[in-house]
């Protein structure tokens, strides 16, 4: 639901800026290579420290590359199967750099093996849901379902969560609860999705094979 709504707004919001980088000579892909980095960076770098706030800040300045090298592509009319492929594989590559940031803060000076194990299931969960819908329209189906909880809603409800968990260190009380709440938040609304898709790709792949069926019978 948000990807739906946000990715309207927000690429109508960067058009410019899009447009500004393929004056100045820079490639859709240089953008995607360039964001992943950034979400890299920021999440590796930030997180296992427990500097949430700053780690988010750096992320969310990247995180938004996914939406302009599509752009750029756009206006420029090179969208193409590889760019596709690369940003789709760069996304998978984000994600987990952040969950796998957060298990790392767990597994050391967070000190909590429980959210260190959550933090690995969202990371794993959210390659599944993706490959799900992948595998599916490999096979010829469309898998039309989206789900509880898709990509921007695990980039949302974590990011949001860490940055104002990340406050606690400038003194604010109580909110370094946020994160483990999202985490969780996030982990069940992955599970469900996956079972969305899940039962949808079933669901769909039998009348597949049926009107198959049907087609040969006739």
């Amino acid at each position: 639901m948000l990807n739906k709504y946000a990715r309207a707004f927000f690429t109508r919001v960067l058009t410019p800026f899009a447009a500004f980088l393929l004056r100045r000579g820079v490639s859709p892909d240089a953008v995607t290579l360039i964001g992943t980095a950034g979400v890299m960076a920021g999440a590796l770098v930030f997180f296992p420290r427990g500097e949430f706030f700053w780690g988010t800040i750096v992320i969310t300045l990247f995180v938004f590359s996914d939406l302009v090298d599509g752009n750029m592509a756009r206006q420029a009319g090179v969208s193409s199967r590889w760019g596709a492929f690369l940003d789709s594989t760069l996304d998978r590559v984000a994600d987990a750099g952040i969950f796998g940031g957060l298990a790392l803060w767990y597994a050391g000076d967070g000190n909590d093996n429980v959210l260190c194990a959550v933090s690995i299931f969202c990371l794993a969960s959210g390659q599944v849901v993706s490959y799900t819908k992948a595998r599916g329209e490999a096979i010829g189906l469309p898998v039309a379902v989206n789900g509880l909880v898709e990509r921007a809603e695990r980039l949302v409800i974590t990011l949001v969560a860490a940055g104002v968990a990340g406050l606690h260190t400038f003194g604010l009380p109580g909110v370094e609860i946020l994160l483990p709440i999202a985490l969780w938040v996030v982990a069940v609304g992955s599970l469900v999705t996956l079972g969305q898709r899940v039962v949808t790709v079933r669901r769909e792949s039998a009348e597949a094979d049926a009107a198959t069926g049907n087609g040969a019978a006739s």
